[in-house]
């Protein structure tokens, strides 16, 4: 490998040390592409940019936005495509990623009640939008890896493979169940674990759905 600066030394074995705790059967061909990922893309398992299921690295939509800070992206634009048909919650978006003011990139995104999970059930729009903006990024910034927010419900058929590893719900107590805190979190926390989600993108969308400004002003029920 050639010479790093400390600072991509420091990320190296960070996303080493916690690709290994994270994900302790991954293969030792796995570990060097993500060594290829750190080096190219200057992203991190710690911060939820770089993430591994059903035997592949996949970058985040927090991930994408940081290589186009960092390299200077002009501006994103995003519209409402003609074949959206809100009635049925199918939204099609275009994303514009402006590189530079003479150069931009274009991607689609769709989503719909058969390619998302049934965690982010409502929030087909904002789900499109995503995945419209991270192609395009991924498109202006040569990104060969897909994001997790693309692929959908495939996540869940990932890990159908695997149901005598589910972690078991645990029933939420306390005050007939209408109160949050910490129950409601460990409760989505399960789920998250359980079918393998971003986590930061799932909790934004409960809290955006439930339409409370933090997590735990949510309910049980609304949960």
């Amino acid at each position: 490998m050639t010479k790093h600066s400390a600072g991509n030394r420091k990320l190296l074995r960070q996303n080493l040390r916690d690709a290994k705790r994270q994900y302790p059967d991954l293969p030792k061909q796995q570990l060097s592409v993500l060594l290829d990922l750190t080096v190219t893309l200057h992203l991190s398992i710690f911060r939820g940019e770089l993430l591994y299921f059903s035997g592949k690295w996949y970058v985040s939509h927090s991930g994408l936005l940081r290589i186009a800070h960092r390299r200077r992206c002009v501006g994103i634009d995003t519209e409402i495509e003609q074949h959206t048909e809100a009635s049925a919650d199918r939204w099609v978006f275009r994303a514009t990623v402006h590189k530079s003011k003479s150069t931009t990139f274009v991607g689609y995104g769709d989503a719909d009640p058969s390619n998302v999970s049934p965690l982010v059930h409502g929030a087909e729009m904002r789900i499109a939008e995503t995945r419209a903006v991270n192609r395009a990024l991924r498109k202006a910034y040569g990104i060969g890896i897909c994001s997790v927010e693309e692929i959908g419900s495939l996540a869940e058929s990932a890990q159908s493979s695997r149901e005598s590893k589910k972690i078991p719900l645990q029933p939420v107590n306390g005050s007939n169940g209408n109160h949050g805190g910490p129950k409601v979190r460990d409760r989505l926390c399960q789920l998250i674990r359980q079918h393998q989600l971003d986590a930061n993108l799932v909790k934004s969308y409960a809290v955006d759905f439930c339409g409370t400004k933090t997590l735990r002003e949510a309910t049980r029920d609304q949960v």
